[in-house]
């Protein structure tokens, strides 16, 4: 089987996620690793926290830490929060790590060496009252464009321009609030993409053409703007320092790498902290460095193409070291909140933290994937929520569950029922569903994660139509052992639905799975062959039935949660 190497765009640190945060990156690498490993597959699922920048300063001085310990305590709660989505990360990391810095000092020196980093003076914002130069985000005023009077140095969150801390009418320093400020000569360190422009025009023109169509034609956009040469580093107090060995004059400045620099290094500075976990069994550098046979995916939001597809691909050929690139990127337009964008800053939609706070993980997982913003954006309403989780988790796959079990209990006991031998409906059954799976199967290696929800849908249909059309409830009447076969085989539908639907729900997947006593249940995946016999779960055997797995979302709750969170009835 194949190694599989998948990152999820990194978090950042200053607060906790929204949902279309979670849906454009860390939750679709999550299904798809869950599937790749239940299929047999060597996967290493890599995220972390991305924690330089001037946000991450400002945050923490709002909050009155030190900006490392705000670092460390927003880690723990992001982590917390994705541990509750069920997220199977086999390492979150941090890119304040060690191993993140002498990575990227490692990336820096030799881009160096190369001939594609240089020294160049430019104009900054500089404040007396603060004694510092400021970067971008540290400078705040009023948007020229659209009168917004707190806009930052870098864009206007209003109405998204794209700003230069000098374009700023009245500016003042986002430290100290001080409008005494200076623009002044400094030097940083620029890293020459523009030499680098020819190489990965080649590599996308190899690469890319099976990528979505969303993230090939942005990653060609960039190219055929051309790459500019882009400062790499910032002056700030919290970041990976400039290595003194290099740049003597920059390092006794204090210069630290520019996030966007450091942070995709991070991919490998994770790997390698999962790696120093347990050094005698765990190889990073086999992920990463002459990695051939692994087979690289990586998950992302629009916004985050440019620098995935471009930037970071022209920082690996650059150190002229076989460093692993992505084979794979799978980008997600926006999921917005009632046609309106979430805002971390503004408060805007359904927080990660707040969504685990009113209904379970397996709610939010399935709902956000089936309605993925692969080729377009989506919008959330409640109303489009609840009509989901009704319709496909209560109905379709919950309420086929209770009421095989609960029906079999009551008129057969507490083992699965023999009956007869399988007839015509199961043989047809069996052929149905193996060729369910089979799409559900090609839709997950394409990684076309709506149409994966609505075969797996489909499956969990084909149960109820099999259950209507033999209504046990009447079998039992004129012959029982036709209505124990009839459930003997619902109950194997219960155990299949329950493993080939773990990448979505797994919670409620691990529930359908308990529900039988099997001695030894150690399958990761149902093959053809099983789906067609429906036989894994044999007669005899003990079964529970478990606590209902989906509740249905009423109005009443409707009206909560809209008061809560906002968004008018439809």
């Amino acid at each position: 089987m194949a190694r599989h190497l998948i990152t999820s765009a990194l978090p950042y640190i200053n607060g906790i996620k929204h949902l279309g945060n979670m849906v454009g990156s860390m939750l679709p690498a999550d299904v798809y690793s869950r599937y790749l490993r239940q299929r047999g597959h060597d996967v290493l699922y890599i995220c972390a926290t991305d924690e330089h920048g001037t946000p991450a300063e400002l945050a923490a001085k709002e909050q009155g830490l030190p900006v490392a310990e705000f670092c460390g305590k927003a880690h723990d709660a992001q982590k917390a929060v994705y541990d509750g989505f069920g997220l199977a990360f086999d390492h979150f990391g941090r890119s304040s790590s060690a191993q993140n810095a002498e990575l990227t000092q490692h990336f820096a020196r030799k881009l160096n060496e190369n001939g594609f980093i240089e020294e160049r003076a430019i104009r900054q914002v500089y404040s007396p009252a603060d004694g510092r130069f400021l970067p971008d985000r540290y400078v705040e005023g009023t948007c020229p464009h659209c009168g917004y009077d707190k806009a930052r140095g870098d864009q206007c969150e209003n109405c998204t321009r794209v700003l230069d801390p000098t374009d700023l009418i009245n500016p003042r320093s986002a430290i100290s609030g001080s409008t005494d400020l200076e623009v002044r000569e400094t030097k940083h360190l620029f890293l020459l993409q523009s030499k680098l422009q020819v190489e990965v025009e080649e590599w996308i023109a190899r690469t890319a053409g099976e990528w979505p169509q969303l993230a090939s034609s942005i990653a060609r956009k960039w190219l055929t703007e051309g790459l500019h040469d882009r400062a790499i580093t910032r002056d700030l107090d919290w970041g990976v320092p400039v290595p003194a060995d290099t740049w003597p004059e920059l390092s006794a400045e204090g210069k630290v790498f520019y996030v966007w620099f450091d942070a995709p290094i991070e991919y490998i500075g994770s790997t390698k902290e999962w790696s120093d976990q347990n050094p005698a069994d765990r190889d990073w550098k086999s992920w990463w460095y002459k990695a051939d046979d692994v087979r690289y995916t990586q998950f992302m939001a629009k916004d985050n193409v440019p620098f995935h597809s471009v930037m970071f691909p022209a920082t690996e050929m650059g150190v002229r070291e076989p460093w692993k690139k992505v084979d794979y990127l799978k980008s997600f337009n926006w999921l917005t909140y009632y046609g309106g964008k979430f805002s971390t800053s503004q408060k805007r939609g359904i927080f990660t933290d707040a969504a685990l706070e009113i209904l379970p993980a397996d709610y939010w997982r399935y709902f956000l994937i089936a309605n993925a913003p692969e080729s377009d954006d989506s919008s959330f309403t409640w109303e489009h929520f609840a009509a989901t989780v009704n319709k496909d988790l209560a109905d379709t796959l919950g309420n086929f569950v209770n009421r095989v079990l609960s029906f079999s209990r009551k008129r057969f006991g507490d083992d699965v029922p023999a009956g007869k031998e399988a007839g015509e409906a199961e043989a047809k059954l069996g052929t149905e569903i193996a060729g369910l799976l089979a799409e559900y199967e090609a839709q997950m290696e394409a990684l076309q994660f709506r149409k994966a929800a609505s075969a797996l849908r489909a499956l969990w249909s084909a149960g109820n139509s099999y259950l209507e059309e033999k209504a046990p409830w009447l079998e039992i009447k004129t012959d029982p052992e036709a209505a124990a076969l009839t459930l003997r085989t619902a109950m194997n539908l219960i155990h299949l639905y329950a493993v080939v639907s773990e990448p979505f729900i797994p919670a409620s997947s691990k529930a359908m799975r308990g529900a039988f006593a099997l001695a030894d249940d150690t399958a990761t995946w149902v093959t053809a062959e099983q789906a067609k016999a429906l036989d894994t779960v044999p007669a005899g055997t003990a079964f529970t039935v478990p606590p209902v797995l989906f509740a249905k979302i009423t109005e009443e709750d409707l009206e909560s949660y809209r008061e809560r969170f906002g968004g008018a009835a439809e």
